[in-house]
């Protein structure tokens, strides 16, 4: 069937064509079920890293190393892939995505030295996973929908977020059941069995099914051709977008804002809350279970983020985020025990209400001030999240190594979130220069 006979009969109304289910959904859905896909591996370093320290006796920091350049990596390669998808398609960069994460997943059970990990571990799961970042889900949200942007944002951005979480209670269970080895395989499968999803239902933009994006009023647009272009010139684009946006005080303070969101998510809680509770006596598994219900309270957090996003000041939302995340890191401390207690359950539904609820109002935030370069821009900025990720995994993997404890790392993330809530309060409502939007 050819583009154009989908919008027979021509005369239909535009009012009766946008009552049909829209092919935006689709999109979404399988966009979704990606980003689930991928986050298996973005979940095993935490749950993993207590069997590998016992199997080779490497050290937190070692550990940690490989953790950090993942996540480095990660956030690096966000602001390039999404400048290949729009050189090549959403499409052809997802699907191998998911492969180069299938492939370091797969090749991670031969290990045998910390170089080795940091190259599976660090490397190869880095670029894949960086690839499907929640730069994917900015650049989904704004090719395929021209409202209810802020809930798609939302809803995208739980489902990579809490993939990596609902992922860890299965795996800490398959690694005490086959091994570490058997719960990387495990990963690798399910990221490679996405793919095929991917390929088969994921458009790269409306235009290809002869359609408007959603919510948009303007008449049916003709399929696009296939984007073209090579990968140097989709590095240039980035990195001319980044010059750009670098010469605003709001790229800054949101790029500052994220990093310190990186740290005190991905970087700390997501790294170190397992080996943090298991000093306390907690079993792995136990440990693991409670950040999957960080997860299921994620889901309720972001898409009510999103929701507020289209109706808040994108800026108030961050400020209450980062110092509500603030003082209950300030708790944290004294809350981890052998036994789960009302107290740490507690400290578990903020903490996951709030886990990555910055993310639909700094999406928002890029689209205001840069336009169409927002997906691009916040690629950027998502690097900054990731940066402040991977050096918040070493320092607190530093700190434990010397005083036994993660005490120290949990109330200096505590006052970076103020910092955090300080800037984003302050972010000043201007456009870029015109050359950042276009």
């Amino acid at each position: 069937m050819t583009a154009e006979s989908l919008d027979d009969p021509i005369e239909e109304p535009l009012a009766g064509r946008q009552r049909r289910f829209h092919p935006a959904w689709t999109v979404a859905v399988v966009a979704l079920i990606a980003l689930i896909g991928a986050a298996g591996f973005r979940a095993a370093p935490g749950v993993l890293m207590v069997p590998l320290e016992e199997e080779f006796g490497w050290s937190t920091a070692e550990l940690s190393l490989a953790v950090s350049i993942n996540l480095l990596l990660y956030g690096l390669i966000a602001p390039f892939a999404a400048a290949l998808m729009q050189r090549f398609g959403i499409r052809a960069v997802t699907v191998v995505a998911l492969f180069v994460i299938g492939a370091g997943a797969a090749l991670s059970v031969f290990v045998a030295t910390p170089g080795q990990l940091i190259l599976t571990w660090g490397v190869l799961i880095g670029l894949g996973t960086g690839s499907m970042a929640l730069v994917f889900a900015a650049t989904i949200t704004d090719t395929w929908f021209a409202t209810r942007r802020g809930l798609v944002s939302g809803v995208l951005t739980a489902g990579s977020a809490t993939g990596q979480l609902i992922f860890l209670p299965v795996i800490a269970a398959a690694a005490e059941d086959v091994g570490w080895r058997g719960a990387s395989l495990i990963i690798a499968g399910g990221a490679l069995a996405v793919a095929p999803l991917v390929w088969i239902f994921l458009r790269n933009r409306p235009s290809d099914l002869g359609v408007a994006r959603y919510g948009e009023t303007a008449p049916v647009v003709a399929a696009a051709p296939v984007p073209r272009g090579t990968a140097w010139g989709a590095a240039k684009l980035a990195l001319s977008t980044l010059r750009e946006a670098a010469r605003t005080k709001t790229f800054w303070a949101l790029a500052i804002g994220f990093a310190i969101c990186g740290a005190t998510t991905n970087g700390l809680i997501g790294t170190h809350f397992i080996p943090s509770a298991h000093d306390h006596g907690m079993a792995t598994t136990t440990a693991a279970g409670l950040l999957a219900v960080v997860g299921v309270f994620d889901i309720v957090g972001t898409v009510f983020s999103g929701w507020l996003t289209d109706r808040v000041n994108p800026r108030i939302l961050l400020a209450a985020y980062y110092a509500l995340r603030g003082v209950s890191l300030l708790f944290l401390p004294s809350l981890l025990s052998a036994e789960v207690q009302p107290s740490i359950i507690v400290f578990i539904v903020i903490y996951g209400l709030d886990w990555v609820a910055t993310v639909p109002p700094t999406i928002a935030l890029c689209r205001e001030v840069f336009g169409d370069k927002g997906p691009l821009v916040f690629g950027w900025v998502f690097a900054a999240h990731q940066i402040g990720a991977g050096i918040a995994s070493v320092l607190a993997g530093i700190v434990r190594d010397h005083t036994g404890q993660y005490t120290f790392a949990w109330f200096a993330a505590a006052g970076l979130c103020a910092v955090a809530a300080l800037v984003s309060a302050t972010i000043r409502r201007h456009p870029a220069p015109a050359s950042v939007r276009e």
